[in-house]
């Protein structure tokens, strides 16, 4: 880790984060955004109900750490196996994360569908699932690997879905029911 990079994780482990937002460090910048809003809520809920707790641990306010790379973003859901982690500290590395979940605000959208996508697929996350109030959809990203003809890191298979729709996340073996879904008004 660089001078500058060693500065930048200083500053972020040491910010005192106000009452009602959350701090995240993604690729190098440190991102402030309010906490999120009873939609993002009711939505994350929905999603972590669904989730089936004897095999999978799902948490709403967990840091996630790349190796390699200056981000410890905190995606609004994230699903690991049980006993897949020693169950301590403030991080988890996204190597153990199965599922990242990031439900979109007005000011997020750039982060959720490229900045996040980018980087979650370079941590090796085999589900992505971007759940958009704004468009009323769901994304479901899986198989990341890194494209060969740019060499980002991008996700080979791509699903949209209606809010409303049925979103089957092969992986956990469970089907997401998004008619309780509501897009912001």
């Amino acid at each position: 880790m660089t001078t500058d990079e060693h500065r930048v994780m200083a500053l972020f482990e040491g910010l005192d984060v106000p009452e009602g937002w959350r701090a995240e460090l993604v690729r190098g910048e440190i991102v402030l955004s309010m906490s999120s809003d009873l939609t993002a809520n009711l939505i994350t809920a929905s999603v972590r109900d669904r989730i089936p707790r004897h095999r999978w641990h799902a948490l709403t306010t967990q840091d996630v750490t790349f190796a390699g790379a200056l981000s410890e973003p905190q995606p609004d859901l994230v699903v690991f196996e049980r006993g897949a982690v020693e169950e301590s500290g403030r991080l988890l590395a996204a190597s153990a994360v199965t599922l990242a979940v990031e439900v979109v605000s007005k000011t997020s959208v750039l982060r959720d569908y490229r900045t996040k996508r980018e980087l979650y697929a370079e941590g090796g996350i085999p589900v992505y699932l971007i759940v958009d109030p704004i468009k009323g959809l769901c994304v479901l990203l899986t198989e990341p690997t890194r494209a060969a003809a740019s060499g980002l890191p991008d996700y080979v298979a791509e699903r949209t879905t209606k809010f409303g729709e049925p979103v089957p996340v092969d992986l956990l073996g469970i089907t997401l029911d998004t008619t309780e879904f509501r897009p912001y008004s």
